[in-house]
Order: C-alpha cells, then sequence, then structure tokens
C-alpha cells in the first residue's frame, strides 16, 4: 500500500511535527520498532477536561489531531511512511472529570485514523485511560509505537 497515495485520497495533509516542549526527543527507532513519545493537540485549542468542559465528540477530534501528529512524526523519523509494517500499540490518556467513563471512545478518535491510513495494519493493541490532569490542560495525549522496515 501506498501511504501518501492513501493519504491524497482520503484528503489528508499531514500537519508539521511539534518540538519537544522538554527535555525529550520526538521519536527514537530501537531495532524495528519506533517509538512516539506523548504527543497532544498542537494547535492547543482542545484544552480542558472531557465530561466537564468538552464533548465526547470534541475529545474524538482531538485524538484524531494527534493521531495526525504521531503519523507526521513517523514521517519524519523514517523518511517514507511505506517503511511502517505495522501500527502495534497505542496508549491514550484522557484529560478526564471524575465520573467520565468513555476514554475508550475518545482515543478511538486517533486509532480510527491509523486503520483508515494504514488499513488492516493499523490495528493495534491499545490502553485508553483517564487522568486527573494533563500538561498544560490538554485534553489528550497520546504515545504510538510502529513496526518498521
Amino acid at each position: 500500500m501506498n501511504i501518501e497515495r492513501r493519504l491524497q485520497e482520503l484528503g489528508i495533509e499531514l500537519p508539521q511535527p511539534v518540538s519537544p516542549v522538554a527535555t525529550y526527543v520526538r521519536w527514537v527507532q530501537s531495532g524495528n520498532l519506533l517509538y512516539i513519545s506523548g504527543t497532544g493537540p498542537s494547535d492547543g485549542s482542545e484544552r480542558g477536561k472531557l465530561g466537564e468542559n468538552l464533548t465526547l465528540e470534541e475529545g474524538y477530534a482531538a485524538a484524531r489531531e494527534v493521531g495526525l501528529q504521531i503519523i507526521a512524526t513517523a514521517k519524519d523519523a523514517l523518511g517514507d511512511l511505506d517503511r511502517v509494517k505495522r501500527v502495534v500499540k497505542i496508549l491514550g490518556m484522557v484529560n478526564s472529570a471524575p465520573d467520565f467513563g468513555d476514554q475508550p471512545r475518545v482515543i478511538n478518535g486517533c486509532s480510527d485514523l491509523m486503520v483508515e491510513v494504514f488499513g488492516e495494519n493499523g490495528r493495534h493493541a491499545r490502553s485508553a485511560v483517564g487522568f486527573v490532569a494533563l500538561p498544560g490542560q490538554i485534553s489528550v495525549e497520546i504515545e504510538a509505537i510502529f513496526e518498521v522496515e
């Protein structure tokens, strides 16, 4: 599958990868695994807590936008997205009100995107958990592991 062509077919334009905001790197490759650091919404518009001042739909959209950032970072790391053999694991962290329990549905924004872009190779293991706070009060933070050639 030609991923660049697939992105064009889907009408997706990848954003510029964001720069680290602290003492870490955006990605590390070890052997055939590419680890993408925790990533939040790049535009900063989705700040707040799900179930308090953000809706499930807003959280899903934020997770999708973060997924685009993750793919852009993978492209920056690999040079060619066709080197991605599969999405192995997604860890989604959701800034949640105490009684909010739809973290998996929020992180579907990223997971659905991975399947749209990478097809069956985009299906992955996943965790979706709630946090009392995330840095800068962002709504979601997601990290990813890819198997690469």
